[in-house]
């Protein structure tokens, strides 16, 4: 049997307890605490591995080039300097993670570090990366894959054992990246994650999740994608997306990666969150999750280092009983 690793939650909802500022709104999100205030970075990381996760994500979904020149007012060397600041920041983390639990027995003894890559929708700031917005619609998509390649290389230099590509709501970004990545860097694995419609069936562009999935991953070599899957939806959306590509549906085994978010909904017009009388939060869905082939489980968005801490309890029980 594979083994299960645990992922970090939300960045911005822990980062939130260390800098009580709010976060959401912002064009960098968090990533602008790379400059502002590095310490509350390095602590969340903490925080993460301190709950129990395997693979904790850099601060950099939201981090470009671009966007540190237009909001940051830094130059292009300065901001890719911020990407590898990010790393090291984990890096550290993780380092002191390591000290703490020395002579003592902890579920995630060698924690990985993740290079997150999220959507260009993300730099749009305008939430398309939930909705699919009309990039995907352009004739080429090599100018969405030059905007990528700068931090991609910057993290991958810095040192990251393999990358998140994450929250991706295209089609065609995500075949782009994969052929990317399959062609550039075949040496380094990643994870390939979409931003979903819950319907089921959809990525949210429109795009079949299925079809996509199946696709992207006959592109690289076998184990360079080491999970596709969703994240960021309600976790009750989850279950139907990825039976649609288990083992039992299409006769191969795919390894599937799941963080959905609290479960809670996101009001784009507000920057807020409510909860509605269909809530249930991620680890109610954890064993069903884990039966169907998740091999990597975590939080998204309004997900914090208990919500961690409950789905590694619950990943810990799926595990002795399947061993056992």
């Amino acid at each position: 049997m594979t083994e299960v690793k645990v992922l970090d939650g939300g960045f911005s909802t822990q980062l939130a307890t260390h800098v009580g500022e709010r976060i959401d709104g912002d064009p960098l999100w968090t990533s602008r605490f790379l400059y502002t205030n590095p310490d509350a970075v390095y602590q969340t990381h903490l925080d993460f591995l301190r709950a129990g996760s395997n693979i904790i994500e850099t601060n950099t979904y939201q981090a470009s080039m671009p966007g540190f020149v237009k909001y940051l007012d830094k130059s292009e060397e300065e901001s890719l300097q911020l990407i590898k600041t990010a790393v090291d920041l984990a890096k550290k983390a993780v380092k002191t993670y390591k000290e703490e639990i020395k002579g003592t027995e902890v579920s995630n003894p060698e924690p990985l570090i993740a290079g997150s890559v999220g959507p260009y929708a993300a730099c749009l700031h305008d939430c398309s990366e939930y909705t699919g917005g009309s990039y995907g619609n352009i004739e080429s998509m090599d100018s969405i894959v030059e905007w990528h390649k700068p931090r991609i290389q910057t993290l991958i230099d810095s040192g990251v054992d393999l990358l998140a590509i994450e929250t991706i709501p295209c089609a065609r970004e995500a075949e782009a990246l994969v052929e990317f990545m399959a062609k550039t860097y075949p040496g380094t694995k990643f994870w390939l994650s979409f931003s979903c419609k819950e319907d089921g069936k959809s990525i949210a562009d429109g795009s079949s999740f299925k079809e996509t999935v199946l696709k992207c991953w006959k592109v690289t070599k076998p184990g360079q994608i080491i999970a596709c899957g969703v994240n960021c939806l309600a976790p009750r959306a989850v279950t139907p997306l990825l039976k649609s590509i288990s083992q039992k549906e299409i006769n191969e085994f795919i390894s599937m990666i799941a963080y959905p978010n609290s479960g809670e909904k996101y009001s784009p017009a507000t920057y807020s969150w409510t909860i509605d009388n269909d809530f249930h939060p991620p680890e109610e869905f954890v064993k069903d999750w884990l039966d169907i082939g998740v091999r990597y489980i975590g939080g998204c968005c309004r997900t914090g280092n208990k919500d961690i801490e409950r789905i590694s309890a619950e990943v810990k029980c799926w595990t002795k009983s399947h061993i056992a």
